[in-house]
Parts: structure tokens; C-alpha cells; sequence
């Protein structure tokens, strides 16, 4: 059966009673920056094997945005900052040595994790993230209802005709997120969000009142699914609230999916529990002070939710502190302890297995998950 992701409106919502944190594993600071008037937001984290990882972001300092990486070959002991020559969007690596970068103007290549990057002839779409079954074969996600494919590694690119399918105007329209379950079986979400009826608006941070007035309100959502590799894609759109940002799946037909809210809803984020075989969507966890910003799923099925207390009703506005819970049955979840230090707006999960995870934060610090010394 086709993946189900917009039956989630209707799911009912499972309880989330939180107890005492794992014994033994909290997650600790491996890099932090700390520079006086300018700060590191990162954009995207992979770790494509134990030891090697790359972290891509920018410095702001005051009106100039310098884009950087970061690059370890240790675990993360020991982190070299690189520059870049544009700003990264994303991350995807198909080997430990063997990766892409999306940037604001095109695409990157590496074969070194990081430390050399090769521009690639530019898409003919604006891309927002890649994902490839093998050197040779990909896909491009983007603005304006755009999904390409490749078969020459990145060297050209041709549309994919369902991606067009969906109903809603292709200028508020977009396609962000794609997840593999196995080299047959893949997900790809997007959503259409048309121009806001109330006109120009102020930063949330100058009308704060104004900002939440304007609630979430339904619009379309996006998914293409394949059972074939991508040479055939099944699009399905339907009216709901918040964005699909993140999708897990495993071979075994398990999953998680992630929808993020907008400030004046009810809950920050919603996780929910998928089965691509049956097309069975369940809610697992949702809560007004934790805004859950990435999600992960362990082989065995374990789940990790990473994301940040709520300080204010401007949850965009004012950091909190990041926070990491788990949970094996999706009913009891433990809060896993995180460095006091870390704080953010917004965490991002990288994973190799449950023994080697990463969070980097939109704040310059990056965590390891690891044993209690």
C-alpha cells in the first residue's frame, strides 16, 4: 500500500508520561563557539560513519553572513573549520566519503567528507535537498513544485512529471523533505502555502501580539511515494495544518514523521508513528513546551526526539533550552541529559547507530551522545 502521511489529522493521540532519564548516556559538548559579537547557526550535520562528519552553517556578524563547515575524522574529538564559497542549505552523503552539499546557488560535490567540494553543473530548478540510491542515480527536491532525477551523478537533471500533479500554484509551492525505506521504497513530502491574505508584516519579535493573532491556518501538504526505485511516482495532496519537516523510515515498514507548527498553534510539533505497509499513521507525542525540531529511529525501533523547551509564546524568538528524549514503546519517554549550556532555537539529529549520535544546534555548539564518566 502507498504511504498515508495525511491521515494524521485524524489520529488519535497516544500519552507521553516522561520519566527518569537513561542511566548512563547524556549528551555532552564536543565543539562550541564562542566569539564575541558574531554567532555560528548551523544548517545541516551528517555523519556518514563513526568518525567521520561534516557540520555546515554561517557566522553572523551584524549585517555579513560568512558560510563555513566544520570537519572531524575523530568522532568529533577535534573539529577544523573550513570556509565555503556559498551559503549551505543541506547535507546528503551516500559513504563515508562520497557526499553533496546544496547551497543558495547550486550544488556541491565531495569525495574527501568534506574537505574539497567540487561545484556541479547547476540544476535547472531551485534545489533545496538531494538524495542519492548510488553514484549515479538522485533526486532533487525544490521550489516551485520541482522534483528532478539524475542518472549521470549530478551531471544532468531531468523533471519528474508527477511532481507537477498535486493541486496549488507552483510559486507557493515546494517539495523539502525525502526518505528511503529501501532502494524500492521511498517518500517524498512537500506543501503548497499561499501568500498571506493579511499583507506585509512586522519581524514576530517588533508586534508580538500581531504574531500570534495570525495562527496556523490548513493548507495543502505534498506526498509522492515510489515502490520502484523512482521509475514511478503516486502523489496525494490533502488540506492540513503545519509542515511534514522530518520522515524516518525502516525496511521493516515502521517509521516516524515530524509536522511543525506555526506560532500561534496550539503545539509547537507533532510526532507521529508511521507503517508504510498499512498506511496506519498514529500521533505519538505532542506537548506545548517542547518544540521538537528533528526526529530519529534506531534499527530496532527506538525513537529520539531532539528539540527545545518553550520560553515564550514567541517560540521563534526567545532560545530555550535543548532537550532529548527517547522512547522505545512511544508511550513512556525519558528525558536524556543534555550540557546546560546548550541552547538554541533549533537542533539538528545526525546518526550512525544508538552508540554514535550528534545534535548541532542554530546556536554553534555541537553534542555527542556518550556514557557518563
Amino acid at each position: 500500500m502507498s504511504f498515508s502521511l495525511f491521515r494524521w489529522a485524524s489520529a488519535l493521540a497516544a500519552s507521553a508520561a516522561l520519566v527518569a532519564p537513561l542511566a548512563g548516556q547524556r549528551w555532552e559538548s564536543q565543539y562550541v563557539y564562542d566569539q564575541d559579537k558574531s554567532g555560528l547557526v548551523f544548517t545541516d550535520m551528517a555523519f556518514p560513519s563513526a568518525q567521520r562528519g561534516v557540520a555546515v552553517g554561517y557566522i553572523a556578524d551584524g549585517k555579513r553572513e560568512e558560510p563555513v563547515s566544520l570537519v572531524t575524522s575523530d568522532s568529533g574529538e577535534h573539529w577544523l573549520r573550513q570556509p565555503l564559497t556559498e551559503m549551505p542549505v543541506s547535507l546528503f552523503f551516500l559513504n563515508e566519503n562520497l557526499g553533496w552539499m546544496v547551497t543558495t546557488k547550486g550544488l556541491w560535490r565531495t569525495t574527501e567528507t568534506g574537505r574539497n567540494w567540487v561545484k556541479m553543473p547547476k540544476p535547472p530548478a531551485e534545489v533545496l535537498r538531494v538524495a542519492f540510491l548510488d553514484e549515479k542515480n538522485g533526486w532533487a527536491l525544490g521550489a516551485r513544485k520541482s522534483i528532478l532525477e539524475t542518472h549521470d551523478g549530478a551531471q544532468h537533471w531531468k523533471p519528474v512529471a508527477g511532481a507537477a500533479v498535486p493541486p496549488g500554484d507552483p510559486l507557493y509551492s515546494a517539495y523539502t523533505w525525502i526518505a528511503f525505506a529501501n532502494p524500492e521504497t521511498a517518500l517524498i513530502s512537500g506543501w503548497n502555502i499561499p501568500e498571506r491574505r493579511w499583507g506585509d508584516q512586522a519581524p514576530d519579535w517588533v508586534d508580538p501580539e500581531a504574531a500570534l493573532l495570525h495562527s496556523d491556518l490548513p493548507h495543502l501538504n505534498y506526498t509522492l511515494t515510489t515502490h520502484d526505485g523512482g521509475k514511478t511516482w503516486t502523489s496525494r495532496a490533502a488540506s492540513l495544518f503545519g509542515e511534514v519537516e522530518r520522515v524516518r523510515l525502516l525496511p521493516d515498514g515502521r517509521g516516524l514523521g515530524l509536522t511543525v507548527y506555526a506560532q500561534g498553534f496550539h503545539y509547537p510539533a507533532e510526532v507521529y508513528r508511521i507503517n508504510w505497509h498499512t498506511g496506519r499513521n498514529v500521533s505519538i507525542y505532542k506537548t506545548p513546551d517542547f518544540a521538537v525540531s528533528d526526529i530519529w529511529l534506531a534499527p530496532n525501533g527506538t525513537a529520539y526526539l531532539a528539540g527545545t523547551s518553550v520560553q515564550g509564546k514567541l517560540r521563534d524568538v526567545i532560545p530555550g533550552k535543548v532537550r532529548v528524549l527517547t522512547s522505545t514503546d512511544y508511550v513512556v519517554w525519558k528525558d536524556v541529559p543534555v550540557d546546560y549550556r546548550a541552547e538554541g532555537h533549533r537542533s539538528i539529529l545526525a546518526a550512525v547507530d544508538e552508540n554514535n549520535m550528534w545534535i548541532a544546534t542554530d546556536m554553534g555548539m555541537i553534542l555527542k551522545l556518550t556514557p557518563a564518566k
